[in-house]
């Protein structure tokens, strides 16, 4: 099993933030975290993404904090365990992105 969470090293940093930046996702100002907001056509359409994410985001064991109204969804990732951003959001942003598109 693997050790404690470790926030992001700077050389991983360097190398994925800017995909992380490429990708729309958006660096939180004041907190070591990452933010992005999706838009759907519906309600249902938002709903189903949320699901597909919240059923990952369980396995995982690293849930998102997020906020939606109607057709709009705002997801900030920081993992709490250790205080910011870490390979876990990283993975977790990857996967959201990839619902976001089904």
């Amino acid at each position: 099993m693997a050790g404690k969470i470790q926030t992001l090293t700077m050389e991983e940093r360097e190398h994925l933030l800017p995909m992380m930046r490429n990708a729309q996702w958006v660096e939180v100002v004041g907190r070591d975290a990452i933010y992005k907001e999706f838009l759907f056509k519906d309600f249902n359409q938002a709903f189903g993404f949320m699901s597909r994410v919240a059923l990952q985001a369980e396995k995982m064991d690293h849930h998102p904090e997020w906020f939606n109204v109607y057709n709009k969804v705002q997801i900030t990732l920081s993992t709490h365990e250790c205080g910011g951003l870490s390979q876990r959001d990283i993975t977790l942003a990857t996967f959201i992105d990839q619902a976001s598109v089904l």
